[in-house]
């Protein structure tokens, strides 16, 4: 009794309206990347620079939370060795340390 009769809505040409239906996608890439992906991609290029740059007597923080003096760097490998109390010395990966607290002059051998 109430009830109006659906039409079917005629087909129309899709050229302009593929690229239209598009452009929300491009907005959604183009701001993960700007707010995403690039500052993802200098952290890492930052971190990375400032592993290479270790040398002995740097103050490190690890990513485990431990802080810790650079003792020994092998330029060749990605394996440092860092003392965390007198006389007690650890070896981690380069990509474990966190950031760097101090500069420090390189010990003496």
């Amino acid at each position: 009794m109430f009830a109006t009769p659906a039409y079917a809505q005629a087909a129309g040409g899709g050229g302009g309206d593929m690229f239209a239906s598009f452009i929300p996608l491009i907005l959604i890439f183009v701001i993960f990347y700007f707010f995403l992906i690039r500052p993802q991609q200098k952290k890492a290029k930052e971190h990375k620079a400032m592993v290479s740059a270790l040398r002995r007597g740097d103050q490190v923080l690890t990513q485990s939370g431990l802080f810790g003096k650079v003792t020994k760097v092998k330029d060749n490998e990605e394996e440092i060795e860092i003392e965390i109390a007198a006389n007690v010395r650890v070896r981690l990966l380069r990509s474990a340390v966190a950031s760097v607290i101090s500069k420090g002059e390189p010990a003496e051998a």
